[in-house]
């Protein structure tokens, strides 16, 4: 049966494409302010909007989509209308900067997961509660966070659910607490990934956008951006959850699990991390990017064989290309003009540009993937003719307010992998997920625009 409803979906997705192909190449319904470029872009940008949104067929093919498309389709408009002479415009959005900065990124994540440091970090954490349950709650929300600063937080809550559930069964069966342990994770993970460029993907595809304005946000800066929200959202977390299931006189036993012996690789790698987040911190005074850096884990993980070619392959390579699609998507938007053309249709008020695109951002990531959403939305704005420090301000709401979405299963990875578990069900995660989501885009609304003015005046 699941066999069948996927070919039926594949089947829909390929009609689709074929069917817009046709209506613009037919001219079956004019379009009459496009130009051939703008059109060809119009139909490129609803199949990825549809095909990202209904997932038919695995969100990096539709990566691969666009860049066919782009090649195949558009640069010849483009060749004719004398916009661009090369396609290779195209193919450096699939080995940019921000694809070698991810890139780092997973090394690092996979090199922490195999010589068990997350798993340490994380049970470090636990075993200084001493069984207070709301002080472990508040440990969980931090270790999950923290990790997901750095490595996948998909990963991060898959593991955190390992080292917790021993300790959820340990909580009588009538007690709603093991909820508040179970919803933690995914949501602490989706807002520590708001706190570093690497954390998750819609950071990397606003930092890559604005750099083609020429603006520069250092990795120490991002942080210092993003770092308030994401403490003032932890903090309200910990004690939503612990509103809505009380801890009552509830008392946990912590179990420390066996992480084996701390020895040479383990130090190594740790010192590998610690080079590389530095380096990220402090390269932009010394005039390196950030992607540039993040060749030190990959170089020296494999060079001295902590990770070796079975790693490699196990790399999270889906998710580089669903970066790299979004960003072929905006190269494509600018090439054709249609992204100067759509902006121009915008409101001119920036403050209702701020407060709509954050409100649309956060309601379409709730119901697809916040990459998607990201690799939509920021092409759409980031040509606004608006002050650098306004236009900073935009990009870097949208990014958060796509990472902010966590009312449903769907709504990301770790809300999925938290669901999939049987220990909680959907309307636990609609409740304290939508409160979330609702709080965060207002403190990013109310506070964003003053707190980022101080930071990049």
């Amino acid at each position: 049966m699941g066999a069948q409803i996927k070919v039926k979906q594949n089947t829909y997705a390929a009609l689709f494409v074929a069917i817009i192909i046709a209506i613009i190449e037919y001219n079956i319904i004019p379009l009459a302010p496009l130009n051939h470029p703008q059109k060809i872009t119009a139909a490129i940008l609803l199949i990825a909007a549809v095909l990202w949104i209904f997932e038919w067929v695995p969100l990096f093919v539709v990566s691969f989509l666009i860049l066919a498309l782009e090649i195949v389709w558009l640069f010849p408009s483009l060749q004719a209308e004398q916009l661009s002479n090369s396609p290779n415009i195209f193919f450096g959005a699939f080995f940019s900067n921000i694809i070698l900065l991810f890139l780092g990124g997973f090394v690092l994540s996979s090199l922490m997961q195999k010589y068990g440091l997350d798993i340490r970090f994380a049970q470090s954490i636990l075993k200084h509660t001493h069984g207070n349950a709301t002080y472990t709650l508040l440990g969980i929300i931090l270790a999950c966070a923290f990790l997901s600063m750095w490595i996948s937080n998909t990963a991060t809550t898959a593991m955190m659910l390992t080292i917790v559930f021993p300790l959820i069964k340990r909580i009588p069966g009538e007690h709603t607490f093991k909820i508040a342990l179970v919803l933690s994770i995914p949501f602490a993970c989706n807002i520590g990934g708001m706190g570093t460029p690497i954390g998750t993907p819609p950071n990397a595809i606003a930092l890559s956008y604005l750099a083609k304005k020429d603006i520069e946000i250092s990795f120490l800066q991002w942080m210092l951006l993003t770092l308030p929200f994401l403490i003032v959202l932890l903090i309200f977390l910990w004690q939503l959850l612990l509103r809505l299931y009380p801890v009552g006189d509830l008392v946990l036993s912590i179990e420390n699990r066996h992480t084996g012996k701390f020895g040479v690789k383990q130090g190594f790698a740790l010192a590998i991390f610690i080079a590389t987040a530095f380096g990220w911190l402090v390269g932009g005074y010394f005039g390196l990017k950030t992607g540039t850096i993040a060749l030190l884990p990959v170089i020296v993980c494999f060079w001295f064989g902590l990770l070796d070619t079975s790693d490699f392959r196990k790399l999270p390579w889906d998710i580089l290309y669903i970066i790299s699609g979004g960003l072929a998507l905006g190269i494509a938007l600018n090439a054709s003009g249609l992204g100067t053309l759509i902006v121009s249709t915008l409101p001119s008020d920036p403050v209702t540009i701020f407060i709509l695109g954050v409100a649309v951002a956060g309601v379409m990531s709730t119901v697809m993937s916040n990459t998607a959403t990201a690799g939509l939305i920021i092409p759409l704005v980031i040509s606004l003719d608006i002050e650098q420090q306004s236009l900073i301000s935009l990009v870097v709401a949208l990014a958060l307010a796509c990472s902010m979405a966590m009312a449903l299963p769907v709504t990301t990875p770790p809300n999925a992998i938290a669901y999939s578990s049987g220990a909680i069900k959907s309307r636990h995660m609609l409740l304290s997920g939508g409160i979330i989501t609702v709080v965060g885009i207002i403190v990013v609304l109310s506070l964003g625009p003053v707190y980022w003015k101080l930071i990049v005046g």
